[in-house]
């Protein structure tokens, strides 16, 4: 699924209606008209609704759905902001609909100041004060309006995107001047802002309304910005020859667990088996060997000359790809190891953990980094990677796809919506995955899931799209079967073969 900015959205609507053909106000109509009936859906005409809108085409939607309301006997009051005297015509056409409307007895449009309505608990509001074409924080009245209604007991469903936040880029704005949502209804597509953490706050619940824009511009137009759906997946996926055999199916290498981590190494291990690798060596410290025999019995285990640490870079003859950074530990021995295993391995290298702490803590080596590496962050450690804190999500995206250009490499950036920036400059964004997820363990399980996959033959983007949705998946069959809270990361291991057989059928 793609993701427009809110340029191209304007551009999808402008195509849509010369290639239809259809008149603006009639494309605002059939909007109106699937933006009411989610609306009716939820709640009855007993609800008192307040609509606020704006003057511009997210007011003129506001009103054309409070003219269907109020047809519906709910009881509406309307609120048209005309500050400067200037309407888009789509709604001036339906300020002159509901004026039109007998069943519609309480229409305020402002000019100045206003005594604002009583909102309780029972009422709703439906907020069409400004749409995706906002591109400066609300200020004045505006803002004044929003921090009255968010203090208000009234629950809130926005049209298209909550007022005052913008479709993009958040890192400057207002938090405070920006509604705050108990449900948005966005039109045909979700905005990039509605992927980040930070923004969830205003949002509430989402439901995408189709509307029926032009699908060829859709399926024609560029977008920087994607979500990756089961379907993308299935379409990548290897099906298994009755012929391959462990020789012909990948032979991995982790390099994980220092003394007191082993268990890090295990989870890697068995993740990475349970995702079709034909053979895997896992190479540790001395004193983990019984640990991983025991644990891993179908891995190859590779000991280290050292008792606790890993010291000595491993030879990648025959070896399809190499992951690294679970349970690893952060010693100086261990970071000299690291930088040589890089320079020294000609094999695919997926990066995690402790890797890349130690790569943070030496950041002259990043420029020795072999181009294509795979490096799988959650976001402190993406910041420690970069050398500076970030303002916000959309700032630490943003430089997540710079050092991805600049290094030439595939960067994972961890979260609910987990980002992989590719050094093309294209960002993916997982659909899978749930809050139980965040447990210990759980980014080794990932490592070694990628680990496979690039094993298996997949190229560095479809090892990681492929990867975190499979992971993601896996946690949420765990999520339904076992519930959020007591999830543990080897239960995202015990449901990945139900998600391959899921994805294969």
């Amino acid at each position: 699924m793609k993701i427009f900015t809110a340029q191209q959205l304007h551009e999808l609507d402008r195509y849509t209606i010369e290639h239809e053909p259809i008149r603006p106000i009639d494309l605002m109509e059939r909007a109106a008209n699937a933006l009411t009936r989610a609306i009716t859906e939820i709640w009855s005409n007993v609800v008192p609704v307040v609509v606020f809108a704006g003057p511009g085409n997210n007011g003129g939607d506001a009103l054309a759905i409070a003219r269907m309301l109020a047809d519906q006997n709910y009881d509406v009051s309307v609120y048209l902001f005309n500050i400067n005297d200037h309407l888009s015509e789509e709604c001036e056409l339906n300020k002159k609909r509901v004026l039109e409307n007998r069943r519609i007895k309480d229409f305020t449009e402002v000019a100045q100041q206003f005594d604002p309505p009583q909102l309780d608990a029972r009422t709703l509001v439906i907020d069409g004060l400004f749409g995706t074409g906002l591109n400066k924080p609300l200020s004045g009245g505006f803002a004044s309006l929003v921090k009255y209604i968010n203090q208000s007991a009234a629950r809130v469903v926005s049209i298209d995107i909550p007022s005052g936040l913008m479709a993009e880029d958040n890192t400057y704005n207002i938090h405070q001047n920006i509604i705050r949502a108990y449900m948005t209804l966005t039109l045909q597509m979700k905005k990039l802002s509605f992927l980040f953490a930070d923004t969830q706050q205003y949002i509430g619940r989402l439901k995408i309304i189709d509307i029926r824009l032009n699908q060829d511009f859709i399926a024609k137009t560029h977008s920087q910005f994607n979500i990756v759906e089961e379907r993308d997946v299935r379409q990548i996926l290897f099906q298994r020859g009755d012929f391959d055999h462990k020789g012909t199916i990948g032979h991995a290498l982790l390099i994980a667990g220092c003394y007191g981590m082993a268990g890090a190494s295990v989870l890697a291990a068995k993740a990475c088996l349970r995702s079709g690798v034909g053979k895997l060596t896992v190479h540790s410290p001395r004193r983990n060997y019984d640990i991983l025999q025991m644990s891993v019995p179908e891995a190859i285990v590779h000991i280290d000359h050292e008792d606790y640490v890993f010291s000595e870079a491993v030879d990648t003859e025959g070896i399809d790809a190499v992951g690294i950074g679970p349970g690893l530990g952060q010693s100086e021995t261990t970071a000299v190891a690291l930088i040589a295993q890089m320079r020294k391995a000609n094999a695919p290298i997926v990066l995690d953990a402790d890797a890349l702490n130690i790569l943070a803590n030496h950041r002259a080596w990043m420029q020795q980094l072999p181009k294509n590496i795979i490096m799988t962050p959650h976001p402190r450690e993406f910041e420690r990677l970069y050398g500076n804190q970030c303002n916000d999500d959309y700032e630490r995206l943003a430089k997540a796809r710079d050092l991805s250009e600049r290094l030439h490499a595939y960067i994972l950036l961890k979260g609910h919506y987990s980002a992989l920036c590719l050094p093309d400059g294209r960002v993916f964004f997982n659909s899978t995955g749930n809050s139980g997820m965040a447990t210990a363990g759980s980014g080794d399980v990932l490592t070694g899931i990628i680990t496979a996959l690039l094993s298996r033959g997949y190229t560095h983007s479809e090892a990681c799209i492929a990867g975190m949705y499979i992971h993601g998946m896996a946690g949420d069959m765990a999520a339904k079967e076992l519930g959020k809270e007591s999830m543990i990361a080897s239960d995202i291991i015990r449901f990945l073969p139900q998600t391959f057989l899921k994805l294969q059928e």
